[in-house]
């Protein structure tokens, strides 16, 4: 089968968008991984259209908000909520890291799954229905919202970061990104955070969009540290969970001081 390229292996596997099947080795996960930042980016674009068109017809940033929220969701089948639920459930059940492990891979949802996602959406539409992002700074937001999340994943692939389990999603993953390459592909997400917030509002949306991004990389570093010492290790589930966090985390910034 023909290798694919970056954008073709990102698209592939990360979202539900059809495209030619491929083969994942080691070589097209680490390509499929640099370029996820901007597939992320790509789809905050389409979302960013979708809350512009509500905003146009009348309908308000909460449901502008909302339904650009329900966009990423269906454009990556729900990949990275799935995963929250799952470590949510997994960190809940409070058992030893094999045992909640196997809780992760169940196909139910308990009730600490439910309730992150709840709250992680509520928070996520209430931040971006802030009186803050409203016009451009509500289409920068989004814009940006799944580019600066998914530097959680490539920070979750760098050799730093073991796999919980032997085999699976994750451990093909594992140890593909390195520290140059996850430099660049992050100084040139803030780089586009920063333009997009400039664009918004000026100087000040540009210190803000730059400041939330970096903040929402620290927090989802440092759960990062915490997932490790609690699992052994990262899977899928758990680098789906770090991009929420990190998504929550730019989008509560953006919105109070955007």
């Amino acid at each position: 089968m023909r290798r694919p390229g970056a954008f073709h292996a990102a698209v592939s596997v990360f979202t539900i968008v059809p495209v030619p099947p491929i083969d994942i080795d080691r070589d097209s996960a680490r390509r499929a991984a640099l370029a996820l930042p901007w597939v992320g980016l790509l789809i905050g674009v389409a979302a960013a259209v979708v809350a512009g068109a509500i905003q146009w017809l009348g309908g308000g940033s909460l449901l502008a908000g909302v339904l650009a929220l329900a966009l990423l969701a269906a454009v990556t089948g729900a990949m990275h909520l799935d995963g929250l639920a799952d470590t949510a459930d997994g960190i809940g059940s409070r058992r030893p890291a094999a045992e909640a492990l196997a809780i992760m891979k169940r196909s139910d949802i308990g009730p600490m799954g439910v309730a992150a996602l709840v709250l992680v959406l509520l928070v996520d539409a209430a931040a971006l229905s802030s009186p803050h992002l409203t016009g451009p700074r509500l289409l920068a937001a989004l814009a940006c919202l799944p580019m600066v999340g998914r530097v959680a994943v490539l920070t979750g692939t760098g050799g730093w970061a073991p796999s919980a389990r032997p085999g699976g999603f994750g451990a093909l993953f594992s140890g593909v990104t390195s520290g140059r390459s996850w430099a660049l592909s992050t100084l040139g997400v803030l780089v586009v955070s920063v333009l997009a917030g400039s664009w918004a509002s000026g100087s000040r949306g540009a210190v803000a969009f730059g400041l939330a991004a970096t903040l929402s990389w620290l927090v989802a570093w440092l759960a990062q540290r915490r997932l490790i010492r609690r699992f052994g290790g990262l899977t899928g589930d758990l680098m789906g969970a770090l991009v929420e966090v990190s998504q929550l985390v730019f989008v509560v910034a953006v919105g109070l001081v955007a």
